[in-house]
């Protein structure tokens, strides 16, 4: 058991590596006690290449310098945790006050136009998508953007298959019955709410000018991944593809603190919403 170990633990200079690696490809900042998190994502790869160890994969992806084991590299180190109607005060606060003025200000063009900026596998998007729905609203015109560095998570979220563990996150029986219809021990979203989603692989440290104007952006548990300079890059980057008066929603744990040129900081309940200026 002892040599097992030794042999799979991530040698120094490699965790090094890894470290610089990720941080150039996709800008998130691993600190240096996340062997265990290295060791499991890169356990698929290692198995996939007939490698031994996550040393073996460093000595291939330095010596190849091959930009698809890169990205794969890269893609595994990403965080795709979500489920449906997660942070429920935020759409309830999208239902209650958000869609209200939307509805008024809108009258004329009935176009609204949403981004989620971390899809993953895409319940954040199609919960809006479904709220929308039950909001009466799926005769406008509705653009829902996911995007995600990972093209691997949006195969999925395009499918609109989901595990039964899945849907038991955050998602009401009501709308499982509605959308939803059982595949085997899966269950498939109905066309429908497919429809009002698209879905496009992003960097969200690249420039975004040309993604808006959308009227609500979701960037919710992605800023805690990066470094003070990225994150101030992509908040600008995000109030550029705002409208004026636009809403930004933010994890629980992340703030736009240090922004209030490009935000104002409102309170609607218990929650903060950041309002582009």
């Amino acid at each position: 058991m002892e040599t097992q170990r030794i042999k799979t633990e991530i040698l120094p200079e490699n965790y090094r590596f890894l470290q610089q690696h990720v941080y150039s490809q996709v800008g998130i900042v691993l600190e240096d006690n996340k062997h265990y998190l290295f060791e499991s994502r890169l356990a698929p790869i290692v198995k996939q290449l007939g490698l031994d160890s996550a040393n073996d994969l460093c000595t291939l992806l330095y010596a190849r310098r091959n930009a698809d084991l890169a990205h794969l590299v890269a893609e595994a180190m990403t965080t795709n945790e979500t489920y449906f109607f997660r942070d429920p005060s935020q759409y309830e606060a999208i239902r209650t006050v958000w869609l209200p003025k939307l509805r008024e200000d809108r009258r004329a063009t009935r176009a609204l136009r949403f981004w989620s900026a971390a899809a993953s596998t895409g319940q954040e998007a199609y919960s809006l998508a479904m709220l929308l729905m039950e909001e009466q609203l799926e005769s406008w015109n509705i653009d829902i953007l996911g995007t995600d560095f990972s093209e691997k998570v949006l195969e999925r979220a395009r499918a609109g298959l989901f595990q039964q563990i899945e849907v038991n996150r955050g998602l009401p029986a009501s709308l499982l019955v509605k959308h939803f219809r059982r595949t085997g021990l899966d269950w498939q979203l109905s066309d429908e709410v497919r429809r009002m989603v698209r879905f496009e692989t992003i960097d969200l440290r690249k420039s975004m000018s040309a993604l808006g104007p959308f009227d609500l952006v979701f960037c919710r548990n992605v800023m805690i991944y990066f470094d003070n300079e990225t994150k101030r890059k992509i908040m600008k980057e995000i109030h550029g593809t705002l409208t004026k008066g636009g809403w930004l929603l933010l994890g629980g744990a992340e703030s736009a603190f240090g922004l209030e040129a490009w935000f104002e900081r409102v309170v609607v309940g218990n929650l903060t919403i950041y309002v582009a200026r």
